[in-house]
């Protein structure tokens, strides 16, 4: 039997055990739980006072960041979780022969679409984050694992969202 390795994943429930295992190493090394959304914003800072220091250091938001991140903000250990995302996602990919470079979208819209309709819900996906005072994996994920109730209602809101909205964006995909 050939089996086609592009098309093999893995199981759902071990993945949900290992993300587990993670997120409780996490807590246990750094006291913290995962997130995405504190490292773009240390990327964000370190950008900024790169091409402007000194608008870093006459607006509050940039100044106090710059301030709690010692050595910087490219320091943080998350700017750090969210590189060993990337280069893991990578490599995965790579071994299990799904790195391509291609968009995938429903024959019924261009790629050029498929980009856009991303860029746009990126953008609001990160606009929400920081209104939300965190991302998925900050709010949802860390906080269902403390037992938080504002953990486990970001979560019913995120997937009720994503739900609701399924059926006038599912186009881009099938």
């Amino acid at each position: 039997m050939n089996e086609d390795r592009s098309k093999k994943y893995i199981n759902p429930y071990l993945g949900g055990v290992l993300l587990g295992l993670v997120l409780l190493t996490a807590f246990y090394f750094s006291g913290r739980g995962l997130g995405a959304s504190g490292a773009i914003k240390s990327a964000v800072v370190a950008s900024v006072e790169t091409v402007s220091p000194t608008h870093v250091e006459t607006t509050d938001f940039y100044k106090n960041y710059k301030e709690s991140h010692a050595g910087g903000p490219l320091k943080d250990w998350l700017v750090w979780e969210m590189l060993g995302v990337l280069v893991g996602g990578f490599i995965s990919g790579a071994f299990a022969g799904r790195l391509k470079f291609k968009v995938e979208h429903s024959p019924k819209v261009t790629s050029k679409i498929r980009l856009i309709f991303a860029v746009i819900g990126g953008i609001f996906f990160g606009f929400g984050s920081q209104l939300g005072r965190g991302c998925t994996s900050g709010s949802a994920l860390s906080g269902m694992a403390v037992l938080s109730l504002g953990g486990f209602i970001t979560m019913a809101f995120i997937f009720g969202t994503a739900f609701a909205l399924a059926y006038f964006a599912r186009k881009l995909w099938i």
